[in-house]
Order: structure tokens, then C-alpha cells, then sequence
């Protein structure tokens, strides 16, 4: 029984030093922590393990914002900067080359031909040239004889006439190098933008072949709810995301300027147009569809920060501002206006306070390895 006794006295003994050594340990953690100046919602990260993963800090101060009207819209190509082909007869399309959207073209550069060789017109080219040698031949010979009086000065004028109609018929007609129906050729160096017709295809006057733009000048139209329409004679500029990079391009880099805003809505939805001409320095794809932050009047003294300083948890939004060289602390804040670019703060931040405007994450991930867990530890 005393062996037992003994055991036991043994075991809490044990135990209580054990308890006593973990004690000591987290009091050392909490010292540690409190040695980089702080407190438990501060998050240690080494200036060199947050130069590794590319933070960056920014003074915030007061500026100008801008109002902004968020929207929708569509990069067009600019007029005079996209020419579409179209069949200058009926007939068989037959492709001189191959041709792919995309594809960089030159200046009469011949890409598909349309003949109507098999059908039951036959094929027009011909049809104009017999037409302009005959027209040409009594032409010539009425030019040699109107000298003797042989031919009327009215009977020379009329067939001078028929000369030159068949001469514009048939140079109208570009006959293919294949010498078999109507070339159609680029009328400008650029970019096929769109084929609307493939090898064997019938088409007939005036129909669309494809399209081929140049893409040095842009245009971007956005579609404007009704109920932003008092303000749109405040609009100057505006930055829009494209869906494909992410990326924000601002009007104002690009040499862009405001075109119009349309004065009434079409009838058939509640939107209102406003029209954009930029220079397109940048990847942006003609046709494709962004999201536009239109810019209106100026506002002063507005805090913001970079889209890029903000993280946002269960509908909360929340920034990371540098306290000393390796302390951070989380700050919630409210937002308010977007304009692509920077976030304008209602509350929560103040002028002079570093935020962190690049790697937000990192800082984030470094606040759970640095947080000091509770000693839970039961013996």
C-alpha cells in the first residue's frame, strides 16, 4: 500500500513541474512578442521575408477622387479603322490563301476570289472585258476616222461614252490571279478581324466576306443606367478591366477622349450610351466586353488605396498597416467609391498611416504563423 502511495506522489509531482515548464514557455512566447513591440493582433513579418515575397507599403494622405459610375461595356473598332469586304458579284467563293482571323494582311493583297464560271450567267469578268474590247476597238477606229469626216462628231461622243462605262465596268471587276472570277483584296494593311464565308460558298452582290481593321485607334462604349443620366454631363474620362487579364487601363494614358453620351435611352432598354476614342496601346481585343468605371467630377481631401491593399473576409473588407519595420496590424475599413484602380476609405484609416498596397496576402498568411495559441495542454 505505501508502494502505491508512493507512486502517486511521484506522478503529481511530475506532472505539476510539467505544467510549470509549459507555463514558463508560453510566458517566454508572450515576452518574445511583446519584445517587437507589441500585442497579440500584431503580426510579425522580417524585412526580409517581406521583401522575398514583394510587399510594398504606401503612405496614405488626403487627395482627389473622382466620382464613379460603375457599368458595363464593349471595345469597338474606331471608324475608318475596320473596312469589311463585300462580293462585288455573285458567285463561288474560292480562297486565294488561307485565311484566319487574326492573320496580319497587307494593302491589296489579294484573299479569296468569287466566280460565277459555272453557273448559267457565266462569269462576269469575262462578260465586262468582251464587253470592254469591243467598246475599246470602236473607240480606236472611230478616233482615226472622226479626222476625215467619216465618223459625226455625235456618233464619236456616243461611242467615247460606251468606252469609258465598259472601262469602269471591268476594272471594277478585278479579275483574280487565278484569271477565274472577281479578286477581292484588302484595301488596307491590318488584321483580319472576321471571315463570314467559307471555300464554296455562294454569295451573291453586296454580301459580307470579312472584315479587316488596322486597331490603332479604339472605341468604347458604355451602357449607362437611366438614373445616372444628371450626371453624365459631368463624365471626363474613364478606366476600364478587361475580363481576359484583369488588367485596368485608364483613358487618360491612352490619349483617350470623350466623344458623346447619348441624350435619350433607344426605346427597347434603360440604358444610356456613352462613347470613348482611345489609342490602343495595349492587348486590348476589339469586341470584346469590360467592366467600365466612368469618372465624373473631382472630389479633395478623400483617403484611397490600391484595389490591391484590400482583403476581404465574409463581406468584410480589411487592410494591413505597418506599425514598425516588422510589425503589421489588421484594420478593418469601410469602402466606398471604386474606380478600378484605387478604393476610396469612408472609415477606418487615417492620413499618415502606412497600408500595405502590395502583398496583402502574405501579410495575411504571416498573421497565422506569428499568433500565439493558448496552452491547452492537459496532462
Amino acid at each position: 500500500m505505501k508502494k502505491y502511495l508512493f507512486m502517486g506522489t511521484a506522478l503529481l509531482f511530475l506532472c505539476g513541474a510539467c505544467t510549470q515548464q509549459h507555463n514558463h514557455e508560453a510566458e517566454e512566447a508572450a515576452h518574445e512578442a511583446e519584445s517587437h513591440g507589441g500585442h497579440s493582433d500584431e503580426i510579425i513579418l522580417t524585412p526580409e521575408k517581406a521583401k522575398a515575397a514583394g510587399v510594398m507599403v504606401e503612405t496614405v494622405t488626403p487627395g482627389t477622387f473622382r466620382e464613379v459610375i460603375p457599368t458595363s461595356g464593349q471595345v469597338l473598332a474606331a471608324q475608318g479603322d475596320e473596312n469589311t469586304l463585300v462580293a462585288a458579284t455573285a458567285g463561288v467563293v474560292s480562297f486565294s490563301r488561307t485565311v484566319t482571323e487574326g492573320m496580319s494582311v497587307g494593302r491589296d493583297v489579294e484573299l479569296l476570289s468569287v466566280s460565277a464560271e459555272n453557273l448559267q450567267d457565266g462569269d462576269p469578268v469575262k462578260r465586262a472585258r468582251i464587253a470592254y474590247e469591243r467598246a475599246k476597238g470602236e473607240y480606236e477606229r472611230a478616233e482615226k476616222l472622226i479626222g476625215e469626216r467619216i465618223v459625226s462628231e455625235k456618233e464619236f461622243n456616243v461611242l467615247k461614252e460606251n468606252y469609258e462605262n465598259a472601262r469602269i465596268a471591268y476594272e471594277a471587276l478585278s479579275p483574280s490571279k487565278a484569271g477565274k472570277g472577281v479578286a477581292v483584296k484588302s484595301p488596307m494593311a491590318g488584321y483580319v478581324k472576321a471571315c463570314f464565308v467559307k471555300e464554296g460558298d455562294y454569295v451573291t452582290v453586296g454580301q459580307p466576306l470579312l472584315s479587316v481593321t488596322q486597331t490603332r485607334r479604339l472605341m468604347l462604349r458604355a451602357e449607362v443606367s437611366e438614373r445616372y443620366y444628371s450626371r453624365l454631363h459631368n463624365i471626363a474620362s474613364a478606366n476600364f478591366q478587361t475580363p481576359y487579364d484583369d488588367k485596368v487601363y485608364s483613358l487618360a494614358d491612352l490619349k483617350g477622349r470623350l466623344l458623346s453620351f447619348g441624350k435619350s435611352s433607344d426605346g427597347t432598354s434603360y440604358y444610356v450610351p456613352v462613347t470613348f476614342e482611345f489609342d490602343n496601346r495595349g492587348d486590348v481585343i476589339p469586341g470584346s466586353f469590360v467592366e467600365v468605371y466612368l469618372l465624373a467630377s473631382e472630389r479633395q481631401n478623400v483617403l484611397s488605396v490600391p484595389v490591391s491593399a484590400l482583403t476581404e473576409e465574409q463581406g468584410l473588407y480589411f487592410i494591413y498597416c505597418q506599425i514598425d519595420e516588422e510589425c503589421y496590424r489588421k484594420q478593418e475599413v469601410t469602402v466606398g467609391a471604386n474606380d478600378g484602380k484605387r478604393v476610396e476609405i469612408l472609415s477606418g484609416l487615417k492620413g499618415g498611416e502606412k497600408v500595405v498596397t502590395q502583398g496583402a496576402i502574405h501579410v495575411k498568411l504571416a498573421s497565422a504563423s506569428t499568433a500565439i495559441p493558448g496552452h491547452t495542454h492537459n496532462h
